[in-house]
């Protein structure tokens, strides 16, 4: 977990990741949700890279009701969150999710840095702005 430094607590966004560029909208994009940016020099070549955990697509197509894909978070062995490692040249856009409530009360102490562990599942919002609206189809 990143360490923000005005709050104390990490700042984790989200991002489409292009994966198929032959694929339209979402057919052809991950949800990934960014840990750290880094890079490393290899024989005389910098290579700019991020740390990211990835979101699962629930179903083939966008939730019927809402007109907007749903997520899950992805899992490695153990059921544990599963890291990568990515090229920046992948990201396509900034991606926001909203967290699929349920019923029951949020706990008072739940806190903005757990919303990206708290939830099982979540809506990718199309439209957060007119960008998303054309890419999240």
């Amino acid at each position: 977990m990143l360490y923000h430094l005005c709050s104390g607590h990490s700042r984790n966004d989200c991002v489409f990741v292009n994966t198929d560029s032959s694929l339209p909208g979402m057919q052809g994009l991950e949800v990934a949700c960014v840990h750290t940016f880094f890079s490393f020099q290899y024989r005389g070549e910098v290579y700019p890279c991020i740390v990211v955990c990835w979101f699962n697509k629930i179903g083939d197509a966008a939730d019927e009701d809402t007109g907007m894909w749903m997520v899950h978070p992805g899992e490695g062995a153990n059921n544990t969150a599963e890291y990568v490692i990515i090229h920046t040249d992948t990201i396509y856009h900034a991606a926001h999710l909203i967290p699929v409530y349920g019923t029951e009360f949020l706990p008072p102490e739940l806190k903005f840095y757990h919303s990206y562990d708290a939830f099982h599942a979540y809506y990718v919002n199309k439209y957060a702005d007119h960008h998303a609206f054309e890419i999240a189809f």
